[in-house]
Parts: structure tokens; C-alpha cells; sequence
């Protein structure tokens, strides 16, 4: 079958006295070089895993010295598990996503900034037009409606709330908001806390990244990191300027923070 599209192509450049007989051989040529091309290039460096990645806003603004009297998780960002910045020409265009805007204002917020798009433009030129390499991402309107439906699937604070873990005076162990975790989605999350509390033997919740593969199927967060590559930061969010220095991955063996919106965090 010859396309429009190439038909279309060859107008445009007055090249009409093509006969589409050599139209589709040029075509089919054309095709096949990109199917072949794409195959190398999936090998080369297509991802392979997507971090949803929620942030708990009371920890975040502590640290970042913002205003959020926001008691729900929202979301950071929807990240690939491989590159960063994979397209600087492909710019973020916020008509491209205006009836998205009134979900991405309330579930993916700008915290610093409340009434700019300024993290969304951010989470697009790093994480998106990497995540854009798929085809069912490959737009700005794709990227950004994925991560809000795979944010409501999740549904984090209403999974958290069904075990009864909630903010609260009380600690926890980390091994119960796993164990919720775990129980509810059958996979393992990643979940980091910020370290710099009000008393050094507590840790507080922070940030809590959900993986899916490529299918979005959820999968399990360290399926593809060994504990090697997590401590040099390679490929890992640890060392990411997209998080506030002080988030590190939760210790087992301390008690864990999960601060009401009304209470001071930090000395």
C-alpha cells in the first residue's frame, strides 16, 4: 500500500512526475530503513522500566521551604529507567495539554512555584521526551496523561489509608508501609525519607516511586538495579537535582515520620 503521506511528501516537492509505482518502492525502501533503524535503537537505549514517582508535600516543602497544606501524595514525575534530556528541540507546549490542566494542577502541582508550569516544562524536557521514545508516550498530551491515569490507578493515600497508615504523631516501621505496599499492588516499591529530623533516630517519609515495564504492568522498583549500581547513583534518582538533597532510600531499622500537614517537621 503507497501512503498519502508520501504521496503528499513528493507534491510538496514538485516532484509529481513520479510514478506511484516508484512512489511506493520509495516508500516501502524508506520504511524498512526506519524499521531496522528502530530496531537497533530499542537494543541501544530504549528503557525499559517507568518510576512513578509520588512525593509527600509536607516532607518536600520542610525541605524546600514551600507553602503545601496539601494532605494528599502527588505526583513528581513519571520517569524512565534510562536518559535524561533525549530531546532538547522538542519543547513543552502547555496547549498541547489544556484539558489536562485542571488534574495536573491538582495531582502534579508545582510546589515552589503554585502558579507556573515551570516543573511540568522541567519533568517534560528530562524525563518525557526520553519516555517519548515509546510509542505509546510519543507526545506531550501521551506523556502526561499516562502518568495522571497511572497516578489515579495507584491511588497511593487510599491504599495507605485501607492498612491504616496515616499521618500521624505516631511512628512507624518501614516495613509496615512496604508490607501495605507490597500487599496491595504485589510488587516492592522504593520508598526514601528525609534525614535531617527533628530527632536524628527518626527518619521521614518523603518520596515513594511506584515501576511499571513498558506494557505498564506494575513491577517490582529494584527489578533492574543491583545494590551496586543504587549506591553509585548510576541510573538511580538518589543523586537527581529533581529531589531536595536530604531524600535518601528508608533504613529498615529506624522509626519512620509521616507528618500531618499542621505539624513542624524540623527544628
Amino acid at each position: 500500500m503507497c501512503s498519502e503521506e508520501v504521496h503528499t511528501l513528493y507534491e510538496r516537492s514538485d516532484m509529481t512526475l513520479c510514478s506511484p509505482l516508484l512512489l511506493c518502492l520509495a516508500a516501502a525502501l524508506s520504511s524498512a530503513y526506519v524499521i531496522t533503524d528502530h530496531h537497533h535503537h530499542h537494543h541501544d537505549n530504549m528503557w525499559t522500566k517507568l518510576i512513578l514517582t509520588h512525593h509527600w508535600p509536607k516532607t518536600f516543602c520542610s525541605m524546600e521551604h514551600c507553602k503545601a497544606n496539601i494532605s494528599y501524595w502527588t505526583l513528581h514525575g513519571l520517569w524512565p529507567d534510562k536518559g535524561i534530556d533525549c530531546n532538547s528541540s522538542w519543547h513543552f507546549n502547555s496547549s498541547q495539554i489544556q484539558d489536562l490542566i485542571p488534574d495536573m494542577k491538582k495531582s502534579w502541582p508545582d510546589l515552589l512555584k503554585p502558579t507556573s508550569d515551570e516543573f511540568w516544562k522541567y519533568e517534560w524536557h528530562k524525563h518525557g521526551t526520553c519516555a517519548a521514545k515509546a510509542d505509546s508516550l510519543n507526545s506531550q498530551h501521551k506523556y502526561f496523561n499516562k502518568a495522571l491515569d497511572l497516578y489515579h490507578k495507584v491511588d497511593l493515600d487510599r491504599t495507605l489509608q485501607k492498612f491504616n497508615i496515616t499521618p500521624s504523631e505516631d511512628y512507624y516501621k518501614l516495613s509496615q508501609i512496604e508490607d501495605a505496599i507490597e500487599n496491595f499492588y504485589s510488587v516492592k516499591p522504593k520508598i526514601q525519607c528525609a534525614h535531617k529530623s527533628r530527632r536524628d533516630e527518626v527518619q521521614v517519609l518523603g518520596q515513594i516511586e511506584i515501576c511499571f515495564d513498558a506494557d505498564f504492568s506494575l513491577i517490582d522498583c529494584e527489578r533492574h538495579f543491583t545494590k551496586d549500581t543504587v549506591s553509585k547513583g548510576h541510573g538511580d534518582r538518589l543523586m537527581d537535582v529533581d529531589m531536595p538533597s536530604g531524600f535518601m532510600v528508608c533504613q529498615h531499622d529506624m522509626p519512620v515520620y509521616y507528618p500531618p500537614v499542621s505539624k513542624e517537621i524540623f527544628r
